[in-house]
């Protein structure tokens, strides 16, 4: 799975993953350097499913839908703007991904993966979140990888942020032909 290109249009990328795959450091980070308005889909959460959450409840997908619905829009405003965009979300599931690109069809899904150990040693060592480590077995029993149809590519969670938004920006120059943008190993 690639980035396809997109010429000079903006673009808007959705960084997904499970929780503690550091989609929110690495969505922020890359908006940063591309110089894109950034938003972290847990500022979307309703108090509802940040309170099923915070008592180790996993959401369903009656819960998710209104909030990705609310990063749909978000994304649509930006498309609409033209600005482009990044956003962290974790977008589980293809039909999740489907409602995000609904509203921005132009969406492409950076999907960091990492083993379990590597996810509940980083949300041991988290505080001041509220998605607890005891939901990491849910989202990974929920996890739908991307498939070939669909607009991303899978990136290793585990090197430092900055070597991942670098990864990432070399994927985006390469599909659109910039100046020494090269293949990188976790390309596929």
């Amino acid at each position: 799975m690639t980035f396809p290109a997109t010429e000079d249009r903006p673009r808007y990328v959705v960084v997904s993953g499970v929780t503690g795959s550091g989609k929110s450091t690495v969505a922020r980070l890359l908006a940063e350097r591309l110089g894109l308005p950034f938003a972290d889909g847990d500022d979307f959460h309703s108090p509802a499913n940040i309170a099923k959450m915070s008592a180790g409840t996993p959401l369903d997908d009656t819960d998710r839908r209104p909030w990705l619905e609310s990063i749909g829009r978000w994304l649509h405003a930006r498309d609409t703007e033209g600005t482009g965009a990044v956003v962290a979300c974790s977008a589980l599931r293809r039909h999740h991904r489907d409602t995000l690109r609904a509203a921005c069809p132009d969406a492409l899904f950076l999907h960091l993966t990492a083993d379990h150990d590597v996810l509940a040693s980083r949300l041991g060592g988290r505080s001041g979140h509220f998605m607890p480590t005891s939901l990491l077995d849910s989202q990974l029993a929920a996890l739908e990888p991307l498939e070939p149809d669909e607009p991303g590519t899978a990136l290793d969670a585990t090197p430092d942020p900055a070597t991942i938004v670098g990864r990432a920006v070399g994927l985006l120059r390469r599909d659109r032909g910039a100046p020494g943008a090269g293949r990188h190993p976790d390309d596929g």
